[in-house]
């Protein structure tokens, strides 16, 4: 089993996170944040890793510190469970229709983070949390994860709907990414011989 825990204790956040990379979908988050806690939930189910998030934060100023290093700790666990990313498909890519909204992500788990992010809201907020924090938790995971991702929503006007197609975008993705490929389960996934380089 490919699995990690990861801790990160800081003046603003205290956050522990458990992954399995071959699991079976099952999580038990609590962020403080009920959106969060939801998507998280979405990117355990739709991705089978099973994840466990325990994070306190300090939410009576905002959910910034608490949504973007939630980010930054499961990316890490990501990694550490990965190792040298030996026999992984590497390439994954989903596009994942909701309702009115359709979404499409793209990653590469290269060892070289960068982030694209097309998605736009039209509200400021889902409930209590701003909608410009998910680019901000994205963003987070894809650097500590080592990913190069691609999330573009092509249409949609309901904010819940694109928010989870993009979540569940991300899982379907990873899902795909990480799996190993049984042709080279033995070899690292680039002519390099390494990734990250």
């Amino acid at each position: 089993m490919r699995q990690a825990s990861v801790e990160r204790k800081t003046k603003e956040t205290d956050i522990a996170v458990t992954v399995n990379l071959d699991g079976t979908g099952n999580y038990d988050v609590e962020t403080g944040i009920g959106f969060l806690d939801h998507m998280l939930e979405q990117l355990s189910r739709h991705s089978l890793m099973d994840l466990t998030v325990r994070a306190k934060g300090d939410l009576h100023i905002d959910y910034h510190h608490t949504t973007e290093d939630t980010g930054i700790v499961i990316g890490e666990a990501v990694a550490k469970a990965l190792g040298d990313r030996r026999g992984i498909t590497r390439y994954g890519s989903a596009t994942i229709p909701m309702d009115e909204t359709c979404t499409k992500v793209s990653l590469d788990i290269s060892g070289r983070p960068f982030t694209v992010w097309k998605v736009a809201f039209s509200k400021p907020k889902l409930g209590d949390m701003d909608t410009e924090l998910f680019l901000e938790w994205f963003r987070a995971f894809a650097q500590s994860a080592g990913i190069t991702l691609h999330v573009e929503n092509l249409y949609g006007t309901n904010n819940h709907h694109i928010v989870e197609s993009c979540y569940k975008g991300l899982a379907r993705a990873l899902r795909q990414a990480v799996e190993i490929d049984p042709r080279k389960a033995d070899a690292i996934p680039s002519t390099k011989g390494v990734l990250g380089a």
